[in-house]
């Protein structure tokens, strides 16, 4: 019974990564953002994963649309936006499951660990696009910060610094995709498990 349950969850993430990893591809861009600024429905799967099979599930299922996006459609972001979302992966799957496993693994807890989760990764997003993924950016253009901010103020007049880039940019897009992704995510979670209970292996 047990290595069933092993192999439905090994079968569960594969299709999961999959559908991720196609979703990754269809990204778009939002107004007023800067280009390499783009939502897609990736994180859906693994919301998904992270309730029914689990935060390993979750994890895998991140990596595995990132690998995935990398071999078929490439980088437009010179790998930098890739990398954000690998940092992303620890602050979705660590401090959501353990949220959700604390509160209970009901169809509310999952919401308050979606809903913390939010916070979370919009807060880190800040410092790590003030600190990292930027300057990486910048770097991998060759060009300078100052240059880079200039580029996105070109697409929305209300940034004209590093600061406004962050409280004009970083925080309203992470917000609007995580939000979109977690109400998307949550609402089929809950439809799954509501029709099929046996489905979840976490």
């Amino acid at each position: 019974m047990k290595n069933d349950k092993s192999i439905q969850k090994m079968i569960f993430t594969a299709m999961l990564a999959a559908l991720a990893g196609v979703l990754m591809s269809l990204e778009f861009s939002v107004p007023m953002m800067p280009p390499f600024y783009k939502v897609d429905l990736s994180d859906v799967p693994s919301v998904i994963a992270l309730f029914l099979l689990g935060p390993a599930s979750a994890a895998c299922v991140e990596v595995i649309k990132v690998l995935i996006k990398l071999i078929s459609v490439g980088t437009n972001s010179f790998y930098v936006g890739e990398l954000s979302n690998l940092i992303g992966i620890v602050l979705f799957v660590v401090p959501a499951w353990l949220i959700y496993k604390k509160a209970g693994r009901t169809g509310r807890a999952a919401a308050m660990a979606l809903g913390a989760s939010v916070v979370i990764r919009t807060i880190f997003a800040c410092f790590c696009n003030a600190f990292i993924t930027l300057p990486l950016y910048a770097a991998a253009m060759g060009v300078s910060l100052d240059e880079v901010v200039r580029m996105v103020a070109s697409v929305n007049p209300a940034i004209t610094d590093l600061t406004g880039f962050i409280i004009f940019a970083t925080i309203p897009f992470n917000v609007l995709k995580l939000a979109i992704n977690y109400g998307v995510g949550y609402f089929l979670f809950s439809r799954l498990h509501a029709v099929y209970p046996a489905m979840r292996i976490a």
